[in-house]
């Protein structure tokens, strides 16, 4: 009887105490729950970043593609660019006078023969006004000349009065000869001079084509045959002039391809040719002198700045990108690639415009992946890689700005956690 008892009192406790558990449980399974939104937020990819037009525009992202660059094999050395002196010029005036008016300013192309400054002066009326007297001097001269020549002829004559009026012609022919030369260098033409067509201003010419790099005098200033009146380059010659050590001279020799930076803009890359290995040493350096010439665009090149050059060595090429296009997150190395698919929208509904919200996602963006590599040498502003996750071969690549990318991602990911 007690036994049945007992039974009695222990089949309700453990009765309740079930039924407690079965209601945690079932409060637990509850409070688990995943809703829509956080189920979504587990699926996204760890390795997107969005950005909005708006955003891209205002940090300057520029994008390209991964190229094949001649980085391996190759030779670093420094230089200078240097312009041959038969393509500059320092332009005088033959003959002194005063500066009556400048054609042309620092900057402007001139060419061969165009004038780009007049003098004026009025003793150049005086070599001309004696060029014309000349002139007149010698047909008189020639009239004597014939007339002495009838004279003898008809034994009227003497010889020596021929003789004399002959060398009176051939020393007038002389005169005018040397007047003629001396208006020619003034750039007048003799043969349309005339009485009353003097000319005093004279025009200064440009001996070469190029680039006026300097005009060194005023108006009104006076000036004489030691007074440069402007400087002038002619780029189209520009060569390259490298120093290179006695122990890698072997490896050099013509036609080797070099790709130079210059010291401002590190970011251009330009092509020269080895034309010409020096044969001496330069002054107490063992550097011996290499000359290249630049080849294709030189707009930005200017006599007498320093340059950064490679020397390729070989011919092998390998796939690179700008240095600024790789990122180094927590040790490991990445590139941003833009992805085909179109921008991400908005959410719609209530669930997931709370999700958009905490990803700061209220705009459509553009969505870039980030993609891992292995990063191999570096010259000339471009680093090789090597991809470590298969991508298209003309897939788009942020080439500058992947900073930045690389940190509005880690700010979204900070900010979700």
């Amino acid at each position: 009887m007690k036994k049945l008892v007992a039974a009695a009192i222990i089949l309700p406790v453990v009765f309740f105490f079930s039924s407690c558990g079965s209601k945690e449980s079932k409060e637990t399974t509850a409070t688990t729950t995943v809703t829509p939104a956080e189920e979504e937020h587990e699926n996204e990819n760890p390795d997107m970043a969005v950005l909005t037009e708006e955003q891209i525009k205002s940090i300057g992202i520029e994008l390209g593609t991964i190229e094949n660059k001649q980085l391996t094999a190759a030779l670093k050395t420094n230089g200078v660019l240097k312009v041959p002196n038969q393509n500059k010029a320092t332009v005088n005036s033959i003959y002194s006078g005063v500066i009556k008016s400048l054609l042309v300013q620092p900057g402007n192309f001139v060419r061969r023969g165009q004038t780009i400054a007049t003098v004026a002066n009025p003793e150049f009326i005086q070599v001309q006004s004696q060029y014309l007297n000349v002139n007149s001097k010698i047909v008189l001269a020639e009239l004597e000349v014939k007339r002495q020549k009838e004279l003898n002829a008809g034994n009227a004559g003497a010889l020596k009065n021929l003789q004399s009026a002959e060398s009176e012609l051939r020393s007038l022919h002389n005169a005018k000869s040397t007047l003629a030369q001396q208006i020619q260098l003034m750039g007048i033409n003799p043969a349309r001079l005339g009485n009353g067509k003097l000319i005093s201003v004279l025009p200064v010419a440009s001996p070469i084509s190029g680039v006026v790099s300097n005009v060194l005098v005023k108006m009104g200033g006076y000036v004489d045959v030691t007074t440069v009146v402007a400087e002038i380059v002619d780029n189209s010659q520009l060569h390259l002039d490298l120093f290179v050590y006695e122990k890698d001279l072997p490896k050099l020799k013509n036609n080797q391809t070099i790709h130079f930076t210059v010291t401002n803009n590190p970011g251009k890359e330009y092509d020269a040719q080895i034309y010409s290995l020096g044969s001496s040493f330069e002054g107490d350096s063992k550097a011996v002198s290499v000359h290249a010439k630049v080849k294709g665009d030189k707009t930005g090149l200017i006599d007498g700045m320093n340059v950064t050059a490679v020397i390729s060595l070989a011919n092998a090429t390998v796939p690179a990108v700008p240095s600024d296009a790789i990122v180094t997150v927590d040790g490991k190395d990445y590139i941003f690639m833009l992805l085909d698919n179109e921008p991400v929208k908005p959410a719609t509904d209530t669930a997931k415009h709370d999700a958009a919200e905490k990803h700061n996602e209220h705009e459509e963006g553009i969505q870039f992946e980030r993609i891992p590599v292995a990063k191999g040498g570096s010259d000339i502003g471009f680093t090789e890689i090597t991809l470590l996750k298969e991508i298209k071969k003309d897939a788009k690549i942020v080439t500058k700005g992947a900073f930045f990318v690389s940190a509005k991602m880690t700010n979204t990911e900070g900010h979700e956690h």
